[in-house]
This record gives structure tokens, sequence and C-alpha cells, in this order.
């Protein structure tokens, strides 16, 4: 008897398992989420830039930042993820320069003097050249010994006289740069 009560319980088991199985329920895919990532994730100088503090002052929304240090000087660039330019640089190195020697070997020829900005810096803008439009430049011998650079290279169509300009932010956002947290 007992027997046969396995026998039926198997058959009853292999019965089952050749069922049609059920329909697979459609699970839509996840909606992909979209996380923003500080600048200074990037290390090197990226940790003394905020990609809302750039938007705030040159009114161009970045969203890619890269780092790279070497020796004593700390880069960082950014750039929005959908073009190549416009661009933002910074960098910083440590020195030992002093003022007169700043304004002797560092200004470059027909930088306008900027006040307020560390001991001594400059602004300037220069004509677009190869495959990128005009660049500005903001250079400032910070007061904790280091020599710091902000400059903006724009797109190959882009115009001197927004250059100009934008040399006018980029000082601006370069007093809010502090290079003491390197």
């Amino acid at each position: 008897m007992r027997g046969r009560i396995v026998v039926a319980g198997l058959a009853g088991l292999l019965v089952s398992g050749c069922a049609a199985e059920a329909e697979p329920v459609a699970v839509p895919p996840p909606v992909p989420s979209t996380v923003d990532v500080a600048a200074a994730s990037s290390g090197g100088a990226c940790r003394l830039l905020d990609f809302t503090l750039i938007e705030q002052a040159v009114k161009v929304r970045f969203d890619v930042a890269a780092a790279s240090e070497r020796d004593d000087t700390h880069t960082c660039v950014v750039r929005s993820g959908a073009a190549t330019l416009p661009e933002l640089t910074l960098s910083v190195t440590e020195t030992t320069i002093d003022r007169t020697t700043f304004g002797a070997d560092v200004v470059p020829d027909r930088a306008a003097k900027v006040t307020g900005l560390g001991q001594q810096a400059y602004r300037r803008t220069t004509a677009a050249t190869g495959g990128h439009g005009p660049v500005a430049e903001v250079g400032w011998l910070a007061s904790d010994g280091r020599l710091a650079s902000l400059s903006w290279t724009g797109a190959r169509d882009s115009e001197r006289a927004a250059a100009e300009e934008l040399a006018g932010a980029l000082v601006t956002l370069a007093k809010k740069v502090d290079t003491r947290a390197l």
C-alpha cells in the first residue's frame, strides 16, 4: 500500500512539473537617475572649484571635471559632457617668487593689472588659434606662496569681445578660489 502511495505521489509531482509555465510579467525598466557629482570629487585643483560657483560666475554649466598633479603643480579642467569647448582650466603651483619677480617674469605683455586678488594679479585675452577660439586668462600670485592661473578657452566660433567680457567674470571667480585649501 505504501508503495502505491509513493508511486502516486511521484506521479503527481512529475505531472505538475510538466504543466504550462505561467506567462512572465513585463516589468518596465528602471528610470535612469542622474547624479550630480561635484567637481571637487576629481581631486587636484578641482577641490578648489564647484560647478555651481563656476556657473554663477561665467554663466555656463559645466558637468565634467578632470584633475592632474605633478610635483608641486595641481591642475583642473572642467567641460561640458556635450562639447569639448569651452573649457575652464585652473592651475596652482607652489612657488617662492616675490611680487617683483612675478611682475617681471610671469605677467605677459599687454596684460591688464587686477586689484584685490592675491599679492599681484593680471588678466588678458588672446586671439583664436588652431582649433579653438579666444582665450581669457587671469593669473595671480596668491598670498600663500602659490602661483595660480584660471583660463577660459572658447569655442572656435566665439568672438574675442566675448572673451574680453568673460575675463572680468574670471576675476570674480578667481577671488573665490582659496589656494590654501590644496
